[in-house]
């Protein structure tokens, strides 16, 4: 009899737990009316395909969605809020094909395909290509690429200030080394001729909570510190760039998730504040949550 208790009450046991294990998603309902709106940077009743720069802002809405994912050549980038910056950058004017795919609880999803004409006039100059992955003039065809690192040695390497702001690091700047052993200073961000960005992240990258993890995954190992998550463990990958000027001012956009230094979310493109220094670039880009502009100093390694 005792030893048929004990068997009862195991069985017992396993029940509860098996129950307080069993999550719900709740209602499962497919994303319907979903909208995408495409705003071209520039366009105007005298120029209705942009200002030249190439430059698309999306935005989607849908019922029922707690996610989007733009597809555009085969590139797939997560966005939240349904905001996303895609720069077009084949010379001329250009039909191109963006999808939106909406997700909801537990995974479903549906999607919406749209299509944008698109002019882009800009070439960037031989001393910003020059710099940025060695291109060389008497051989324009050759592949060239350049490796960058965080300058950490100089004061207001990294930090922040308002967004729109003309003063680096305005609300707050990183001194030399200050940031070391958090994974950035170790960083290499290769830029290639052929439109490729490398991302060598030695195994964790350094960025902003919630945003590094709605984006790149859980958290396994890294530290959260206040809104900063230290050595989120992520692998070396590999996107493409453009370079554009939306509004006159140089810019990197990066694909998918690529991202310099500290990730931000957001857009993904960094404006370039000043490139005057031999060897170095000053670079800006806003978050997702769009509450600030985060600054960076890079340099040639």
């Amino acid at each position: 009899m005792k030893k048929l208790s004990i068997i009862l009450f195991s069985l017992t046991a396993l029940f509860y737990g098996c129950q307080e294990n069993d999550y719900s998603f709740g209602e499962i309902i497919t994303p319907s009316n979903i909208q995408v709106t495409a705003e071209i940077v520039g366009a105007d009743a005298n120029n209705p395909n942009g200002d030249g720069s190439g430059v698309v802002n999306f935005t989607a809405t849908a019922d029922n969605a707690v996610s989007y994912k733009y597809v555009f050549n085969g590139v797939e980038t997560v966005s939240l809020s349904g905001k996303n910056t895609i720069s077009f950058s084949t010379i001329g004017l250009n039909t191109y094909t963006v999808t939106v795919v909406a997700s909801g609880t537990a995974g479903v999803s549906s999607s919406k395909t749209i299509q944008v004409e698109v002019l882009s006039t800009y070439s960037p100059p031989v001393e910003l290509i020059s710099k940025l992955y060695g291109f060389d003039p008497a051989n324009p065809n050759a592949v060239t690429s350049r490796t960058w690192k965080i300058q950490s040695a100089k004061p207001g390497h990294f930090g922040l200030g308002p967004i729109g702001g003309s003063v680096p690091t305005e609300w707050y700047g990183a001194g030399p080394d200050e940031k070391a052993g958090v994974g950035m200073y170790d960083d290499r961000f290769i830029f290639s001729s052929d439109g490729t960005f490398q991302h060598v992240t030695n195994g964790d990258v350094f960025g902003r909570d919630p945003l590094i993890v709605n984006d790149l995954g859980a958290n396994t190992s890294g530290t959260l510190d206040g809104a900063d998550v230290l050595n989120f463990a992520y692998s070396d990958y590999t996107e493409s760039f453009t370079l554009t000027a939306p509004g006159g001012i140089e810019t990197i956009s990066l694909s998918g998730i690529g991202f310099i230094g500290y990730y931000t979310g957001g857009n993904h493109t960094y404006q370039i504040f000043d490139r005057d220094t031999p060897n170095e670039m000053i670079i800006r880009t806003t978050d997702g949550n769009s509450e600030f502009d985060w600054w960076f100093i890079i340099v040639l390694e």
